[in-house]
Formats: structure tokens, sequence, C-alpha cells
């Protein structure tokens, strides 16, 4: 396998639907030797569901079948990936490649021991055709990297997208939770971050890709998210056990999570192929695995000792599986058998080589031994000649550093050379303040250092080949390390660091029930408050009694940034992490909706308004009573009649759901909807008008208010004619006073209902208090006080 640098892809992903409509996809992880497998059912004909997890896993490259017309008018996968992904590698392998009976076993073959796939055969049926994908998948990726994957190997998941909170692709840009929609504030010089740029305060590229993993696809299970929120009480009240995690982790290369790769994939003919000339860069890859597992294992007794006193579950659950598993010991003896002691990871170059070279103890093999002299031999060469030149050219400051690339090379500071250089030197170029150049005999004397090095590595491959298969008996618990470091990276780095950041007592845990309200006083926005020292707090409360807020106010209130706010510590409590409130009760949410933005589709040729009723028609479809459904200035692209229709009766489809709904608007008319349906609750954001100019106030409160003339306020500081603006007033003057007469009727038709209504919803909020009985009864005695005396 290719040693994958940084961040980049590393997930290669086989798709498949039938007649159905129903799409499996396998998505299997080159790097941490996993593999991820989805079945579900396309309710969207641009096939949403399928653009959010490939948004979510950013593939390599991306196998499908030959193209075909999908049913009813479906754009087909193989179009889709032509569409959507057009940068990104595509593989058509026969239809015959996609056999499901073949996934099936080559699966249970190949998934980890520990954990295992679980029960494999009670799945088979229903994930028949993500198995066909996998089947694909794996036979492309054994081909194309020359590999076989060793049995027991693999952490298998199944339906892993769905046991999470779905975000769709087109929310995930707009609550800006990977990239920002805009870099640079408007009057501020700060940049504006992401959610996932605030969070990134990781050490290992695998933490970094859990992270992204975790924020685009929450949890959903109550208990999983509670232990990792007590394993975050702990850490942030136990600063002995938090900074001696810290410095625990840092004793952990960040690549661990990278090395279990080559030790899952077992070169075809490695014997053979070894000795071949152009295997040296793989046989140096296999070494640094080797070294890399090497300095992860002798960081296990300093974890263990820190984590010894943990109380968490999640802690003590990591303290049981990975400190008192003997394995790692047996694997790191087998290793020190063979395997020189002070030889270590490290990232300097020559240093690392020449780690590699001497990797193996002294005497394992002759032609090993001839090796390392000659490179030994060669790099004293080298040292030898740049002490000459500084000798014979007057060059005392003259240096010779290494990389991969060029290997040995002469640095020389400008003011040292005049200007000029003498002829011995070639390849001459600057850089900065230095000049970098060679000469014929470091050329000469790089060949040969090179030589020897791949000789090394060849001659080391050789030796470890035993070494390499014993390893690979043991492989799942490696796959176990892997994960634990990545969760501890982020629960330790990521979230407890970024609470550890911020002045005390500003952020809390977030309590979850699976039916109660979305209650959260004095939230803050994640990302914005660290921007905006003076951010001012708002709340929400949504409950199946009042199960949908419209909030109102003028352009430029805060609106927009309410609805964001909310989603994302929505998320962030759902990925269990402290959230910016003073208080937080949550009901666990499957899926985020939001229809927020004005902009045309040129790609799709959909207007303004065409693309809000796509997205709108994706949330009516797709909503379940779990859902949060954030709608910001839905109808607006259209006339003003046919935009308040569609608003209007979008938000009685909504309120016969249980979801909860949060509608930003600017039509009026629509507080309307409080007095003809009791569980709509009406906000506003608060603004103070003085002189013709308002202040805002970014408070949000209770209940509607008039703001006269905002947006031809807002018209004439823009430089309208004021003829023309004082004609406007004259004209919304009339269409205003026609309106308040219509909503003095609609109260008083509704009054009744909405006191029978408002008696329920105290209700419906005492029976999620975890109040005492005398309290609980008392509140019942004053319910039926306000009730009589007409006070509710």
């Amino acid at each position: 396998m290719e040693d994958d640098a940084g961040e980049r892809s590393s997930f290669v992903i086989g798709l498949i639907e039938n007649r159905a409509k129903e799409v499996g996809v396998a998505a299997f992880d080159l790097r941490s030797a996993s593999l991820h497998l989805s079945q579900y059912i396309e309710t969207s004909s641009s096939y949403q569901n399928t653009k959010t997890l490939l948004q979510f896993y950013e593939p390599m490259a991306i196998i499908v079948s030959p193209n075909k017309l999908a049913a009813d008018g479906m754009v087909g996968v193989s179009q889709l990936v032509d569409r959507v992904c057009s940068s990104i590698r595509k593989v058509i392998m026969a239809r015959g490649c996609f056999d499901d009976t073949r996934g099936a076993v080559l699966v249970k073959g190949l998934a980890a021991k520990e954990p295992s796939a679980l029960g494999l055969d009670s799945y088979y049926k229903q994930y028949y055709l993500c198995l066909a994908a996998a089947a694909a998948t794996i036979k492309w990726i054994e081909a194309e990297k020359g590999v076989i994957i060793t049995n027991h190997s693999l952490l298998v998941t199944f339906n892993g997208s769905f046991d999470h909170m779905n975000i769709d692709s087109t929310s995930v840009q707009n609550l800006e939770i990977i990239e920002p929609i805009h870099s640079s504030l408007l009057g501020t010089n700060n940049k504006k971050r992401s959610l996932f740029h605030m969070l990134k305060t990781t050490r290992t590229i695998g933490g970094t890709r859990l992270l992204r993993a975790n924020i685009l696809q929450p949890l959903k299970d109550i208990e999983t998210i509670n232990t990792r929120l007590d394993c975050l009480d702990e850490l942030m009240s136990n600063e002995q056990l938090f900074f001696g995690l810290s410095q625990a982790l840092r004793k952990f290369p960040k690549e661990t999570d990278r090395v279990l790769c080559h030790f899952c994939f077992k070169p075809k003919g490695v014997t053979n192929e070894v000795l071949a000339s152009d295997n040296g860069r793989r046989s140096q890859i296999m070494i640094s695995s080797i070294i890399l597992l090497k300095t992860a294992l002798d960081a296990l007794p300093l974890l263990s000792k820190v984590l010894k006193e943990a109380k968490s579950c999640l802690l003590g659950n990591v303290h049981k599986t990975i400190c008192e598993n003997e394995k790692y010991t047996s694997i790191r003896k087998r290793i020190g058998e063979v395997i020189d002691e002070d030889v270590l990871h490290t990232r300097v170059p020559f240093v690392a080589r020449t780690q590699q070279c001497f990797a193996v103890k002294a005497g394992a093999d002759g032609l090993l031994d001839m090796a390392r002299r000659s490179f030994c031999d060669t790099s004293e060469a080298i040292h030898n000649l740049a002490n000459k030149y500084r000798q014979d050219f007057k060059l005392p400051n003259l240096k010779i550093p290494f990389n991969n690339r060029q290997g040995f090379y002469f640095s020389i500071p400008q003011k040292d050379t005049q200007g000029k250089l003498p002829t011995k030197f070639i390849q001459v170029v600057k850089h900065g303040n230095n000049v970098h150049c060679s000469s014929l005999e470091l050329a000469s004397l790089n060949v040969r250092n090179k030589s020897a090095a791949k000789e090394c590595w060849l001659r080391t491959a050789l030796c470890l080949e035993a070494l390499m298969d014993a390893i690979r008996e043991d492989v799942s618990v490696l796959t176990v390390l892997s994960e634990v470091l990545c969760l501890l990276d982020m629960m330790v780095n990521s979230f407890a660091h970024t609470i550890s950041t911020k002045p005390v007592d500003r952020y809390t845990r977030a309590r979850f029930t699976s039916d109660g309200p979305l209650a959260i006083d004095s939230g803050r926005h994640p990302i914005l408050e660290s921007i905006h020292n003076d951010f001012i707090p708002n709340g929400i409360f949504l409950s199946e009694a009042s199960n949908m807020a419209i909030v109102m106010g003028p352009n430029m209130s805060g609106k927009s940034t309410y609805l964001q706010q909310v989603c994302l510590m929505v998320i962030l409590a759902q990925i269990g992490c402290y959230i910016p409130a003073r208080f937080a009760t949550l009901r666990v949410v499957d899926r985020i909706f939001t229809r927020m933005g004005t902009m045309d589709s040129l790609e799709s040729n959909s207007s303004t308004f065409m693309t809000e009723m796509k997205e709108t028609a994706f949330i009516m479809q797709n909503i379940s009573h779990r859902s949060l459904i954030v709608m910001d200035e839905l109808g607006r692209a259209t006339s003003s009649s046919d935009g308040f229709a569609i608003a209007w009766s979008c938000c009685e489809h909504l309120l016969a759901l249980k979801g909860y709904s949060i509608f930003a608007t600017h039509m009026e008319n629509l507080s309307g909807l409080a007095t003809m349906y009791p569980n709509v609750k009406i906000l506003h954001f608060d603004v103070d008008v003085r002189n013709h100019r308002m202040d805002f106030k970014f408070q949000l409160k209770d209940g509607s208010r008039h703001v006269p003339h905002y947006g031809l306020m807002l018209a004439g500081v823009a430089g309208l004619p004021s003829s023309v603006v004082e004609t406007a007033k004259r004209i919304t003057s009339r269409i205003t006073e026609k309106e308040m007469k219509r909503k003095e009727v609609n109260c008083r038709q509704y009054e009744d209902v909405q006191l029978i209504y408002r008696v329920a919803q105290r209700l419906m909020c005492l029976k999620y208090s975890d109040q005492d009985e005398d309290s609980l009864r008392d509140a019942l005695q004053n319910l039926k006080e306000s009730y009589i005396g007409g006070r509710l």
C-alpha cells in the first residue's frame, strides 16, 4: 500500500442501485482499514441522500456498474457521479462483479474479531445491495493496489450513515459546518471559522478525520452521548487526568492510525517481488510501519498509568480493553526480538532514513550488514566532502542538509558568497537568504548513498517478513488501538481543550430525553461568540405542545444567526460535547433540514425561487417526527401573494407533524397562524427606532412587534428619493390597517381554543419536569387558579 500523506482522501466507494430506488454503498477506508456499508431507499429524484454520503466520504475513487436508465426518470447513480463528482476517478466494473453472495463471504472472512461484524447472518438479506457493492470494491482494491487483505483485519460497520443524525449536503453548507460561506467578517480583521475549524485542535490525522465524521453525522444513541459527556465531565473536573492524558497522547506518533493498513494488506508474492529494484519504497514503508508501531506500543505504559484511576465508563473501558490486554505486550515482545531497542519513530528525514537502515538488530543478515557499512561510508564521505569545501573555498557557514527528494545538498548564506560561487558548484538556486547547490562529487556520493539505503531496506524487509506475518495474526487488536487513540484525541485534544480555553461556566452539559422539549437557556453561537466579545445570548423552547416558533424582525436583526446557532448547538450536544449555554435539555434529533439563503443555480438552470421550492420539497418528503426544520424567508423570491400562500401552507403542513420547526420571516401576516394554531409561538428580535434610525438589540422576545416601515427606513438610508419613500409609506399604511382588522376577528374567534391549549402546554411541561411531588401539586393548583381566573 502507498503511504497516503496528510489528510488526503483515502476512501474508495462502491455504488449500486436496483429498480426499487434502493441504493447500496460500500465505503472502504484504505487508511484505517475499515469498511462502512449502507443501504437505503432514495426518496429524492436528485439523489440527495447519496450526494450527502459522497460529500461525507470525499472518495478518491467511485466504483459503479455499467450505465443504464434508472426507474421513474431518476438520474441513476452513474450519471450522478458524472455530474456531482466529475473531478473524482470513476471506475466502471461489470455487473457480475457486484455479487452479494461473494460479498457476504468476503465480509465475514475479513471482518475483525474484535470488534466483529455483529450478526452478519441476520443482515444478509436486508443488506444484499451494499454487500454486492462491497464485493466489487474489495476486488478492485486488491487488483489496483496489488495486495491481499488479511483475514479478520477490517473494522466493518453496517448502516453506519443512518444510525446517526442525517444532515444533508445543503444544510452542511448553510450551517457552515465544514467550511464558512464567507471567510472574513465585515468590519473586523478576524477570519470567520466553521464549526469543524473551531474544534480542530486534534493532534493526529485520524482524530481530525473522526471529528469531521462526528460533526457531519452526530450520534443519535442517548447512552453513547451520555457516555462521552460523562468522560468530558471527568476531564473537566480532574485537571491531573486531563493534562496527564494530553501528555500521554503526545507520546503516540501522529500517524499511528495510518500504520494499521500496512498490516491489514499483504503484498502479493512478497518474497519474489521484494527483491525487485522498484520495491525499495514499499520496503521502506514496511520498516517505517514497524518502527512506528514499536513507538506506539512503547507509549502504552504511560497511558495505562494515567487511566488507572479514571472513573468514567469510557476511560475505564479504554484501560480495560487496551492497557490490560496482553496481546499488545506479546506484539511488543516479538518486535523487540527483531528490532533494535534504540530505534524510534522520527520525522527528521535523514534520521528517519538511518533508523530504517539500522532497524533490525546487527548480525541478523550478512548482506544487510555489508549494505549498512556502505551506507555509513558514503554518509561519512559526504560530511568529509562538506568539511573539505569549507576549508578550500573559505565557506565556514556551509551546511549539508538532507531531504527525501534531493538527498544531500549544500546550503550557503548569500552573504558568504559575495554574489559569486566557485565553478565547482552546480544546480545553484536562491532560497531566501541562502543559496542551495550541489557538486558532481556530491551527486555521485548521493547516488551511492541512496543505493546503499535501498539495499538496506530490501534486506531488512526480507528479515521482517516473519515478524509481519506474526503481527498480522493479531491485527484486530491494532484496529481497536487505532480507534481508541482517535477517540481519545477527539475527546481530550478537541472537546476538552476547546472548553478549557473558554471562561469558566460558559459551556454546559446538555440533558437528553427521548420525547421531551428542546429547551436552551441563554444559548450563544459557538463560532461567533469567540469573535464578538459582547455576543447577546438567546434561548429557545419547543415541545410537542408548541412545536413551531415563528421568528420575526427587520433585516439584520439577527434571525439567520439565531437559526444557525440553534442547529450548531444541537450538533455539538449530539457529538458528546458541551454547548455554549446556561442550561439545555434536548430531544434527540434524527435529521436537520435547512432552507436558508437565496441564490440562482445556473448549473441546474434553476432560478432562486425554483431552488427554494426544490429544497422545500426535499424537506417535506423526508421529514420525520424527530426532525429539526429551520426555514429562513421562504417564499420571498416570487410574488408577495404566492410567496405568502406557500409560506402559510408549508407552516400548516409542518404543524401537523411532531417535528420541531423554526421559521424566520419578514411576513408579519404569518403571525396570524398563532391565532388559529395554539402550537405556534411568535418571537421577535427587539429593535429601537429613534429619529428614523434602527438600533438593533439582538435580543429575542416573546410575541410579535410591529416595527413600522423598517424596509422603507433602510431604503432611505440606501439613497432612494424621499418622494418615492413617502408614497410607499402611504400605501403600506392602508395595507397594514386592513390586516390589523382581520387579526382582531381571528383572535376573538379562536380565544377559547387558545386557552385550553395553553393549559395542555403547561401540563406537557410538568410531565417532563424533575420536581418533587409537593412542587408538582403546587404547580397544578396554580395552573387551575390561573385557568379559572382567565390569566393564562
